[in-house]
């Protein structure tokens, strides 16, 4: 295990999901890329960057032009690897164990190293081979991948407009839990109908209910724009 509990595979989950964005694209130099792992993980931004180096010694990471982490071909496929492997582990323990959705995720992460890769496809098997994880993130990294261009984040959105969510950020265990617990769940739909920059929040219209969101909260909710 790396330092402050996180291991390589939890950095490689990290580092995937800013490799891949979601919407527009956001271009990110080297300390931003640390500071923005460092942040979705909880540790410094010397931790972060420690293990940066170690990634980078293993040949999992590069340095690009800007210095910014990039995933070798090698880290993207073990990266793959592991998000697949945590997607298949979380239905496994909703579908067969009864998990709630938010507690699945934080089980997940305890249980990667439990399972060997024939375990894991036995499971995904037995489970009928689902196409999502609980949260809505396809267990397919491909599909994942070609669906990020069509959807954006809440926060994104300008008031009038009306999405359906997708899928869920999951980096923030707390606030995975707060999502389920209001009801911002894959399928449900949304509207903005105020935006509120100088309160951080947002206004909007959730089933028949108009709540507000705060705009960090909103940056987690993908959506798909309705037409």
């Amino acid at each position: 295990m790396a330092g402050h509990g996180h291991s390589i595979d939890e950095y490689l989950e990290v580092i995937y999901f800013l490799a891949f964005p979601i919407g527009e694209y956001r271009p990110a130099g080297e300390s931003a890329i640390a500071s923005r792992v460092a942040e979705m993980l909880g540790v410094s931004r010397a931790s972060a960057g420690e293990m940066l180096k170690r990634l980078e010694t293993e040949g999992l990471v590069e340095r690009g032009e800007q210095k910014e982490a990039i995933l070798t071909p090698a880290g993207i496929e073990r990266a793959e690897k592991v998000v697949r492997k945590h997607r298949i582990i979380e239905r496994f323990l909703t579908d067969f164990m009864g998990y709630t959705a938010s507690e699945s995720h934080v089980h997940a992460d305890e249980m990667g190293d439990t399972f060997t890769e024939d375990m894991i496809e036995r499971i995904f098997e037995r489970l009928g081979r689902p196409d999502r994880c609980p949260h809505g993130w396809p267990i397919s990294t491909e599909l994942e991948q070609s669906e990020n261009e069509g959807l954006v984040a809440l926060a994104e959105l300008a008031p009038g407009q009306r999405g359906e969510i997708v899928r869920l950020a999951e980096h923030d265990g707390d606030l995975l839990h707060w999502f389920y617990d209001e009801g911002f769940v894959p399928g449900s739909n949304v509207e903005i109908r105020e935006a509120q920059p100088a309160a951080g929040q947002l206004k909007v219209v959730l089933g028949d209910d108009e709540r507000a969101i705060a705009e960090k909260a909103a940056q987690g909710l993908y959506v798909r724009l309705a037409a």
